[in-house]
């Protein structure tokens, strides 16, 4: 393999057959999404768009989530067979189930959540407007027609820059609306991990967002070996050990970053501790170990990997010396590995193409 098809085996494909097909399922969720919106009109006529207590759109969001689970299914099981992607089938079943679990369940969440917050925006425009009829068969039909659209390009063009982007964009709208339903408005003043010490909606969204986030991280470690692989075979990666290496220590910190959410701080403080200890562990070591299991990277990553470790260190100092909080700390910290993650990312994607301008 050369240094160009390694870089050109990163980029995201799409093919006629799953732009078809994604207008297959958004038709197929169109229709369901007609009669779901007729059953709610007559089951529970005249909702408001939203409220307090969601009321049309939280049926909506609900139904969004529903078509968007079996879209993400069936797109990314499809995928398989696409340019690019046909790496996948060499999985082991488990493996690959592991990897579908997650895609699936962050597209779910991440629908819900887009298509709960349109509708709570609609309504600001829309005060004291009654969903009638035919506006709510209008309604759904759109919000499920659309999701499952999106949703099926989305698994169907799946690669490791778009899982990267899709592990932030879930992890920042996840933490967004556990800190904006929390009961407690001054949670700052604790701990980061104070949002997911209640036993209502918000802290579940919390730790569920880690937790999701966390299978995510291990899928994206898949799809992070198979890149490293080419651009070893490729020549332009020197360490052998890198694929297995590195994806490892993605696993790890994936495993630990569930285990953030699977033990909250009023469930199991230790076990909660060591969990967020250890994924900042494996951060350092990968920012660590970078230029010797890394090798063949451009150097303006490395340079941006020591940045990130200064950054992480100056962090921990101004802690100690009660310049931050601890919520202000865990922010940081947080933002730099996912910050780092996104940078590698984007490097890992370029360093072939820059090989074969050279």
């Amino acid at each position: 393999m050369t240094a160009s098809s390694a870089a050109d085996s990163l980029a995201p494909t799409t093919t006629l057959r799953a732009e078809s097909e994604a207008v297959y399922a958004a038709a197929a969720a169109g229709v369901l999404g007609a009669l779901y919106g007729l059953i709610v009109a007559f089951v529970a006529p005249d909702l408001p768009l939203a409220d307090t207590d969601g009321a049309f759109g939280l049926l909506a969001a609900a139904g969004a989530a529903v078509v968007a689970a079996g879209s993400s299914t069936a797109g990314y099981w499809r995928s398989r067979n696409r340019p690019g992607q046909e790496w996948r089938k060499a999985l082991p079943s488990w493996k690959f189930t592991v990897n579908t679990v997650s895609v699936v369940i962050v597209h779910t969440a991440l629908t819900f959540l887009a298509v709960l917050a349109g509708f709570r925006l609609l309504a600001l425009g829309f005060i004291g407007l009654p969903v009638i009829t035919f506006w709510a068969i209008v309604l759904m039909t759109v919000s499920l027609g659309l999701s499952a659209y999106v949703v099926y390009l989305s698994v169907s063009r799946m690669n490791t820059q778009r899982m990267s982007t899709l592990l932030m964009a879930f992890v920042v709208i996840g933490t967004l609306t556990a800190m904006l339903t929390t009961p407690d408005p001054e949670w700052w003043k604790v701990h980061f991990s104070q949002l997911g010490s209640f036993q209502d909606l918000s802290s579940y969204v919390f730790n569920g967002t880690l937790i999701a986030a966390g299978l995510l991280v291990t899928t994206f470690a898949v799809y992070l070996a198979n890149d490293l692989r080419a651009l070893v075979d490729a020549g332009v990666l020197q360490n052998e050990r890198a694929p297995r290496t590195v994806s490892t220590l993605f696993v790890v910190m994936g495993i630990m970053l569930a285990f953030v959410g699977v033990f909250p701080v009023n469930v199991n403080l230790l076990m909660h501790n060591l969990s967020a200890s250890g994924m900042a562990v494996m951060f350092l070591v990968l920012l660590i170990a970078g230029p010797k299991l890394l090798r063949g990277m451009p150097r303006t990553y490395f340079l941006s990997a020591w940045a990130f470790l200064a950054a992480t260190i100056a962090s921990v100092i101004l802690f100690a010396v009660g310049y931050f909080t601890l919520t202000a700390f865990e922010i940081v910290v947080f933002a730099l590995i996912f910050g780092w993650i996104a940078v590698f990312i984007r490097f890992l994607g370029v360093t072939g193409q820059s090989e074969r301008a050279a």
